[in-house]
């Protein structure tokens, strides 16, 4: 594990904090960690652990995986991966089998590339499995266009509505 730059961390946190223009006391009050333990983490006197950091980071609206590598806790392509996962995972704009299925053609494109797949594949896979087959019948993800909205209302061709053409502009 990487020695930890609590002074660069600390800077960091500090700016963040003051970005969400909260007091330290403020923050000490929405993480339950004390406000001298708080400054002394911004002055760089102290080395936080994931769980006070993961705290802080929820209650400023950052991502815990961002805090982690300034720590020195996690490393930069791992943080890279948890924050994509973490972008499909809190997308409001699609469904929870829609998310499964991103995420396990995302685990395929990094296979294919030499790389690992994420921490919840499998769990991925096994709900994706669940899902999928109530809604398609099948238990793995369609290979023709890629997932599907289901909720989104009619779509451009075969299955659209009546008095929809193949070239109206979906987003409009």
């Amino acid at each position: 594990m990487a020695s930890l730059n609590v002074g660069n961390l600390g800077e960091y946190l500090r700016e963040q904090r003051r970005a969400a223009q909260l007091s330290l006391r403020q923050l000490a009050d929405a993480t339950g960690v004390s406000n001298p333990y708080l400054s002394q983490i911004e002055r760089g006197l102290r080395k936080p652990s994931a769980d006070v950091l993961q705290q802080v980071a929820k209650a400023l609206r950052i991502s815990a995986e961002t805090l982690y590598v300034r720590a020195g806790i996690l490393d930069e392509r791992e943080r890279e991966e948890l924050e994509t996962r973490a972008v499909i995972l809190a997308d409001p704009s699609i469904n929870e089998r829609q998310k499964n299925v991103l995420l396990q053609i995302y685990d395929s494109f990094r296979r294919e590339n030499g790389f690992a797949p994420g921490p919840d594949a499998d769990v991925n896979a096994e709900a994706d499995a669940d899902a999928g087959s109530d809604a398609r019948g099948d238990a793995g993800p369609r290979k023709d266009a890629g997932p599907r909205n289901e909720d989104a209302g009619p779509r451009n061709g075969d299955d659209a509505g009546a008095g929809t053409t193949e070239d109206q502009d979906p987003h409009s």
